[in-house]
């Protein structure tokens, strides 16, 4: 009897104790579950209803954007043959004279130009010779009717031709070249292919002329770019072994200089016969007459999508609250 009045006592100050934990308690009820989201059902009807408008509303407003591109191949190098094979041939002699003719390898013309596409100092030459920065940093929209662009007046006057947009320092009203590289690189696209080595360049812009031109011009700037980066670094070669000629009497150290010379010769006239130097024009770029974007159907759902989940989650989130009460 003592026991059991003990026990009992033991019980009323510790209740807890008393209690079997079963591991299903800590367990989501599906029908609890559901019948949560039914009861809410409401709720999250015109939350999906208000983001699928929203999303509706906002697919409508994204003016269209146009992509061109155009497909390259790379130029052959043939021009570089003369100087490797003497490189190979004659290297060890030249160095015993103190001079050296490089690898017979060297870098890959192709992906040099495709680097130096990507670099900051190609994009802002560019928008700089091309005058371009209005185009890519301040349009609103394309008006198909008349073939013009229109510009965000609150960022550029295209009458006055002044930049007006307000920023803090050290920022300007007129972009810089750094701000304008991030832009011009989303625009731009450089797709090279392992097995066949062709490279495609594309442009996406509200303006499907702009868009066709700027490809072009960049075609045209790369091929000039690299023609004019061989053409300095023959001359400067060509001065060099002169000078080295000028230094040495052993016959046949002169006669492998001159036949180096006879290379730089051929090819600065290599690059001066042909404009396209490093690419190649398979397909040219074209005017667009089919949007590329925006994908508004995809804009929809995924606004709906996104509506629906985030009203599920505000109805159970409330129901687990009050539950915790």
């Amino acid at each position: 009897m003592n026991k059991q009045v003990q026990q009992n006592h033991t019980d009323a100050q510790f209740p807890h104790m008393n209690s079997v934990h079963n591991p299903g308690d800590d367990e989501i009820d599906l029908r609890e579950l559901f019948s949560v989201i039914w009861q809410g059902k409401w709720l999250i009807i015109a939350i999906t209803t208000v983001f699928a408008i929203g999303s509706v509303i906002f697919a409508l407003m994204q003016p269209n954007t146009y992509k061109s591109e155009a497909l390259l191949a790379p130029a052959s190098e043939e021009q570089g043959g003369g100087l490797s094979a003497l490189a190979g041939q004659f290297g060890g002699l030249a160095s015993m004279a103190g001079i050296n003719l490089g690898a017979a390898g060297g870098v890959d013309k192709t992906q040099m130009a495709i680097e130096v596409l990507k670099s900051r100092q190609f994009a802002s030459q560019f928008i700089q010779k091309h005058n371009i920065l209005p185009d890519l940093m301040a349009t609103d929209k394309w008006d198909m009717s008349t073939n013009t662009l229109v510009y965000n007046e609150k960022m550029y006057n295209p009458v006055t031709k002044t930049w007006l947009r307000e920023v803090k320092a050290p920022f300007k009203p007129e972009p810089s070249m750094q701000e304008a590289f991030k832009v011009f690189k989303k625009v731009i696209e450089i797709n090279s292919a392992k097995d066949t080595g062709m490279v495609t360049i594309s442009v996406e812009h509200l303006s499907p002329n702009i868009a066709q031109q700027w490809v072009t011009w960049i075609v045209e700037d790369i091929n000039k770019a690299m023609k004019e980066r061989d053409v300095a670094e023959a001359i400067r070669s060509s001065e060099f072994l002169n000078k080295q000629i000028a230094l040495t009497n052993v016959a046949d150290i002169r006669s492998i200089l001159y036949r180096l010379i006879e290379e730089q010769a051929k090819t600065i006239m290599f690059a001066e016969v042909r404009d396209e130097y490093v690419f190649k024009t398979i397909d040219p770029a074209l005017v667009s007459e089919e949007k590329d974007g925006p994908k508004r159907a995809l804009i929809c759902l995924l606004g709906t999508v996104l509506g629906a989940g985030l009203a599920l989650m505000i109805v159970l989130i409330r129901h687990f609250v009050r539950k915790e009460e």
